[in-house]
C-alpha cells in the first residue's frame, strides 16, 4: 500500500507540473492552441496561440495572434504577438505588432510591424 500511496503522489506532481508541448516538423495545424505549459512549434500553426512560453523554431511558420509570458521566434510569424518578453532571433521574419514589457531584436531577424511597450501587454484582446 505504501508504494500505491507514493505512485499516486508522483503522478500528482507530473500531473500539476506544466510540460512542453511539440508541433513537428511535418505537422501542419488549422485551428487554436492553448497551453499552460510551454509550445515548440517546429511546423505549421494557422490559429491563434495561448500559453506560458511559446518557441517558433527556425523553419516553422505561425499565422496568427500570440499571447504568452515569453516568446521566442527563430522562423516566420504573422499576426499580433502580446507577450511579457519577446525575442527575435536571428533567423526570424515577422510581420506583426508586438505588445510587450521587453524585447530584443538580434542582427539579422526581419521585423515590420510596431512595437508597443505596455505594463500589461497580455490583457489587450485580440482584435
Amino acid at each position: 500500500m505504501e508504494a500505491s500511496v507514493m505512485n499516486t503522489s508522483i503522478n500528482r506532481k507530473m500531473a500539476a507540473a506544466p510540460t512542453r508541448s511539440v508541433i513537428d516538423s511535418w505537422l501542419s495545424i488549422t485551428g487554436n492552441l492553448k497551453s499552460e505549459g510551454e509550445i515548440l512549434v517546429e511546423g505549421q500553426i494557422n490559429g491563434n496561440i495561448h500559453c506560458s512560453q511559446l518557441i517558433i523554431g527556425k523553419d516553422a511558420t505561425v499565422t496568427g495572434s500570440i499571447i504568452a509570458e515569453e516568446v521566442i521566434i527563430r522562423g516566420k510569424l504573422k499576426g499580433t504577438i502580446r507577450a511579457n518578453r519577446v525575442t527575435l532571433q536571428d533567423t526570424a521574419i515577422v510581420d506583426s505588432d508586438i505588445y510587450h514589457k521587453s524585447i530584443s531584436i538580434e542582427q539579422g531577424a526581419c521585423f515590420d510591424g510596431s512595437s508597443k511597450r505596455r505594463d500589461l501587454p497580455m490583457s489587450i484582446e485580440f482584435d
